[in-house]
């Protein structure tokens, strides 16, 4: 099994609404709430989350 170092996102707010992120697998991105850090993992490719990343600044501009 893989060993992920999770980061909080300096998006997260103060309040518990956080989400976790993974970087340290290569070829993968690992996510996760904050909350419920024995809870589910999505695991998706580098290529992907990037994309994500890109969809997401799209959608703050509009």
């Amino acid at each position: 099994m893989r060993h992920f170092d999770f980061v909080k996102s300096s998006y997260s707010s103060g309040d518990g609404e956080c989400v976790e992120v993974a970087r340290n697998v290569p070829g993968a991105v690992a996510v996760r709430d904050s909350k419920f850090p024995d809870g589910p993992v999505v695991v998706v490719t580098s290529r992907a989350w990037a994309s994500f990343q890109d969809d997401a600044r799209c959608a703050e501009v509009n």
